[in-house]
């Protein structure tokens, strides 16, 4: 089977190793990985591609890779949550940003990175319990660039 490309916003923070990632993945039905697989699993293309836009929370430890839905999430909602993070990174103080009520990052500034820890808490009815992840001390440049091309994705 061809693979299938998947586009759309997504903001990762984190490291290859440990990270969270905020996405609305779009799935184009037109290519031909997608048809193959649709026709395959006996829906439509569309179908299969889905709506494009359903928000999901993404996170992996070491290959333990986990994430979830976020029904009702809106653009607007992580557009918010990046201005936020962008705001606070410029501070240069200690801060604690929040995305709903499934996902808050604690920061200190060392250097010139950032100490982070994701606390990640799934919804109702999901199998996996609450998790705390430490991201590492990530460079602030790579996070303000990173913040900029998902706002600007979003627009």
């Amino acid at each position: 089977m061809s693979p299938i490309g998947v586009e759309g916003p997504e903001l990762v923070i984190g490291t290859e190793s440990v990270y969270v990632a905020l996405l609305r993945p779009e799935i184009d039905p037109t290519q031909p990985g997608v048809r193959l697989a649709a026709e395959q699993a006996g829906v439509t293309p569309e179908e299969f591609a889905g709506p494009g836009n359903i928000w999901a929370l993404m996170l992996d430890v070491d290959g333990e890779g986990d994430g979830f839905e976020l029904p009702g999430a809106r653009d607007i909602e992580a557009d918010d949550f990046a201005e936020q993070l962008q705001r606070a990174l410029a501070a240069g103080e200690p801060f604690t940003a929040e995305a709903g009520n499934f996902l808050r990052l604690d920061a200190r500034p060392v250097a010139d990175a950032w100490q982070i820890t994701a606390s990640v808490t799934p919804p109702e009815g999901h199998d996996g319990g609450p998790q705390t992840l430490e991201l590492g001390a990530l460079p602030a440049a790579e996070l303000l660039a990173d913040l900029e091309d998902f706002r600007r994705a979003l627009a």
